[in-house]
């Protein structure tokens, strides 16, 4: 088993954290992980972007050119990744800022509202949360159980009046990922 993945948003919405969390969840629940971020100009508002690999095997490089799953936070990430998506891999689109969206037929899709679901759960900075909870929803990369320990770990010390609704995010996006 080993999944490539590219999350790419704007700067500020939590593209890079996606992969992040990932690749830790995937790091303790014994797989083998690489993170790599790419956040120059972009973190002023362009498109920020990482690769994650995850791995039941040693990874021979931390660069991703034709992932198996995209998560495009905003359109100028389909536009540039989508074409790269390997045939039968996964976009996972917020809608909200993906008015386009792709026209390939040889990927699944699933288009969700993140914006839209991460104000109704009280705060837009849990968008990226529903993103990670689509993604283990759909390929069961990682347990929910093991980003909920490394969530609560973080956040109690840098934002705990945030976890409940992260937790909340990750829930949602899970039941949009098995439908």
């Amino acid at each position: 088993m080993k999944t490539e993945i590219i999350s790419s948003g704007f700067g500020g919405q939590g593209a890079l954290t996606i992969g992040k969390f990932l690749a830790k969840a995937g790091m303790r629940e014994g797989l083998n992980v690489s993170w790599l971020p790419s956040y120059g100009p972009e973190m002023r508002g362009g498109t920020a972007n990482v690769s994650a690999v995850i791995s039941d095997k040693p990874i021979a490089s931390p660069l991703v050119s034709f992932p198996d799953i995209l998560v495009a936070l905003n359109q100028p990430s389909i536009d540039k990744f989508g074409p790269n998506i390997r045939e039968g891999g996964l976009l996972i689109s917020n809608t909200d800022m993906c008015p386009k969206g792709t026209n390939r037929k040889d990927i699944t899709v699933i288009e969700a509202p993140m914006n839209k679901i991460a104000k109704e759960i009280g705060n837009i900075m849990v968008l990226n949360m529903v993103a990670i909870g689509i993604v283990i929803g759909k390929t069961g990369i990682v347990k929910y159980k093991t980003l909920e320990e490394d969530l609560s770990k973080f956040l109690k010390k840098k934002n705990p009046e945030l976890l409940e609704a992260n937790l909340k995010a990750i829930k949602k996006g899970i039941e949009i990922g098995k439908k």
